[in-house]
């Protein structure tokens, strides 16, 4: 099944407020909390003719080693595929070796301590400059697409993500930037 990509003309907390009404329950994912210089840049909900399928969520923020870094999120139903288009790999979920050996990395969502594995770009356009991750979370997938590559140290083990949609009030506080290129 097809589904279409949502995004707003305009990256706010009005756009926001209905990104989270078009993703009907599904998670929307963010870094919680946001550190310091780090904002909200781009945001979408894919959606089939019967209802949402995936949310994406993107932060960006400065780092000492890396300079600016990109966080790209994906929360999809199996199939939907929207992870990897953005992680510019074939197919519409992870692949079959996902889960193979010891997870790269774990965070934390919630009370749940996720698992995370690399995901191969090896025939993907633009194959290095970004690192991709995925897992399993709440019966969905979870996509982690970090831009440079080598930024993915950043994300190691004690990072913790937090489905924002149900925060209400406190997401009028989130830094939103409307100037940041769209992935």
């Amino acid at each position: 099944m097809s589904h279409e990509l949502w995004r707003p003309d305009a990256v706010s907390y009005d756009s926001f407020v209905s990104h989270l009404e078009l993703a009907d329950g599904l998670p929307t994912y963010l870094p919680w909390p946001l550190r310091p210089g780090w904002s909200v840049v781009d945001f979408g909900v894919a959606s089939s003719g019967i209802g949402p399928g995936a949310t994406l969520s993107v932060v960006s923020g400065p780092s000492e080693i890396d300079g600016p870094v990109d966080l790209l999120l994906v929360a999809e139903e199996a199939g939907v595929g929207l992870g990897a288009r953005f992680a510019g790999t074939p197919g519409a979920d992870p692949g079959p070796g996902l889960g193979d050996g010891p997870p790269a990395t774990r965070i934390r969502i919630g009370s749940q301590l996720v698992s995370l594995w690399p995901v191969s770009i090896h025939a993907a356009v633009g194959e290095w400059d970004r690192s991709v991750l995925a897992g399993e979370a709440g019966g969905r997938w979870l996509w982690l697409v970090v831009r440079p590559a080598a930024a993915l140290l950043l994300f190691q083990d004690g990072w913790e993500l937090r489905d924002v949609s149900g925060l209400g009030p406190s997401l009028v506080e989130l830094p939103f930037d409307d100037s940041h290129p769209r992935w």
